[in-house]
């Protein structure tokens, strides 16, 4: 009887085993399955987002990317079903919550920037994304998602949201060695985006009464978006500018955005996005305010007053 026994325990404990090796290969091949879908609609958003990214006409870039965004999403929304994935897209904070214990600084930076990343994710997702200013050149396109008067403290400030198609980037391995021996292999994506802004600010008559100069990279930056939510589109940049209110008198505004991206072969992109515009009035501080933080500075008369420039020009000729 006890050989028997023996037997019978040895066959319950090999199909156990059996059912545990089969049901972990499920597992597996389920997983990768999921990898391989995504990564599909990923290429196919990429062979098709270059046409996307060039439209020279804001009117019809505008159109375009609506009905872009919903092919893609649509894509996403079927591969989520498919893999019985996370409809909430939010597996990075619970991720995050594991990794963190006793990291409360670390925790809610990373939190914070999730929660930016989650918010553009769902106006992109929305089915309505419209920018409200939009410029293409060296492949790049540079949208101005919003602009908007928010109060940090006691200060009124103009938040600047953006979002960038197409830096370029490449994705590195970085590799940790113990006595000789690689201990560890991670991947890393390296987003190259330089960003400058410049604001001339002129009165009624055309005369430059003030500029903001912007060097570096906006408040809130995140130039890759995927570590955070890995359905995001690829190849994106977003984050916000912080800005003080503009003098009252200020009637129109020219703002120009340049963007250096270094390419993983070595050349580099400078892309320029200009846009020329009336001045809102939510964008002003109120009559009699000072414009904080202001420096003097001088410049030829010809620069700041455009009468007297055509006078210069009309002198030269004569």
């Amino acid at each position: 009887m006890n050989r028997y026994l023996g037997v019978f325990l040895a066959l319950i404990a090999f199909t156990t085993a059996a059912v545990i090796g089969v049901s972990r290969h499920k597992a597996k091949t389920f997983e990768a399955e999921r990898d391989l879908d995504l990564a599909r609609i990923q290429r196919e958003y990429l062979e098709r987002v270059g046409w996307i990214r060039s439209i020279p006409e804001e009117k019809a870039y505008k159109e375009e990317v609506t009905t872009f965004l919903k092919w893609y999403f649509r894509e996403i929304g079927n591969h989520v079903a498919r893999s019985r994935g996370n409809t909430k897209f939010n597996g990075y904070l619970v991720e995050l919550s594991k990794r963190t214990e006793g990291q409360k600084e670390y925790a809610e930076k990373s939190k914070a920037y999730f929660d930016y990343t989650k918010r553009v994710f769902d106006e992109l997702r929305s089915g309505s994304y419209s920018p409200q200013f939009s410029a293409a050149d060296r492949g790049m396109r540079l949208d101005i998602t919003s602009a908007s008067v928010q109060t940090q403290g006691d200060k009124a400030q103009l938040k600047l949201e953006i979002l960038l198609w197409g830096a370029q980037r490449e994705l590195r391995d970085e590799s940790t060695t113990a006595n000789g021996i690689t201990a560890s292999i991670k991947k890393r994506m390296v987003t190259s985006a330089s960003f400058t802004s410049t604001w001339k600010l002129y009165d009624s008559n055309g005369k430059l009464i003030g500029e903001m100069t912007a060097q570096g990279d906006p408040m809130m930056k995140v130039d890759y978006p995927e570590k955070y939510i890995p359905e995001f589109p690829p190849q994106m940049v977003i984050g916000y500018y912080a800005l003080d209110l503009i003098p009252a008198e200020v009637a129109k505004i020219d703002l120009l955005f340049n963007v250096v991206s270094r390419s993983p072969s070595g050349g580099d992109a400078t892309a320029n996005f200009q846009w020329k515009m009336d001045a809102p009035s939510e964008w002003k501080l109120r009559p009699g305010e000072k414009w904080a933080g202001a420096e003097e500075a001088v410049r030829p008369e010809e620069e700041i007053d455009p009468a007297a420039k055509a006078k210069a020009s009309v002198s030269s000729r004569k």
